[in-house]
């Protein structure tokens, strides 16, 4: 059997080629985001799997509640009828939602386009359900404007902090609970939610300085 014909090509060819760096940089990003997308599936999957009948229509009814940020628009008219600090942080709070909102859902989203979970396939309970939205799945809008709120009008009035940021919380989980988000998702619309709140603090602080100063 007579050998392959060997091209000037294969003998200068090195047997070992170099992989370039910015290639190499590459592989490993790709690959440890990877990892990160395998250990988000597996922490959505653990959720789904784990019976929790009594939380179950609770975090959905709370899930629910949290469209369009209604709670929190809830919350900012309360206080807005609590005196002028209050009324500040409420102010403070509805823009960063403002923010946080325009941020996930015109940027974010749009940019990353991750499909939303395969809920059926995960067999997550009827009684967790509710509306899978058609929007991409990062970053989790519902947590970004929940935690945008609590960071905003926490800052202002700090006695709000810990309630409302319990609140935050619970409102991300829910979206894990229910279904609809991956826990990367909440993660980074929690962050998203920080960045907003203080920017809209920013803004806030530049444009009213003597309502807005820190103390």
């Amino acid at each position: 059997m007579s050998e392959p014909p060997t091209t000037a090509q294969d003998v200068t060819r090195p047997l070992t080629e170099p992989v370039p760096p910015a290639d190499g940089l590459r592989r490993v990003v790709s690959a440890v985001f990877g990892d990160l997308r395998a250990v988000d599936g597996a922490l959505y999957a653990a959720v789904a799997a784990t019976p929790t009948p009594t939380l179950d229509r609770a975090l959905r009814r709370l899930s629910h509640a949290a469209d369009h940020s209604k709670i929190s628009f809830a919350i900012a008219g309360a206080l807005a009828l609590a005196g002028s600090r209050p009324r500040r942080a409420a102010l403070a709070g509805v823009g960063a939602v403002a923010v946080a909102s325009a941020s996930a859902n015109l940027l974010g989203k749009r940019l990353v386009r991750r499909d939303r979970p395969d809920r059926e396939a995960a067999r997550v309970t009827v009684d967790r359900h509710v509306p899978m939205p058609t929007s991409a799945s990062f970053p989790s809008g519902h947590t970004a404007s929940a935690v945008a709120f609590a960071t905003a009008v926490g800052t202002v009035v700090p006695a709000a902090s810990v309630p409302l940021g319990a609140l935050a919380g619970a409102v991300g989980y829910s979206r894990v609970h229910t279904g609809v988000h991956y826990p990367g998702d909440v993660a980074a619309g929690a962050v998203l939610g920080i960045a907003s709140a203080a920017t809209a603090l920013a803004v806030a602080s530049a444009r009213f300085p003597a309502s807005y100063r820190r103390r």
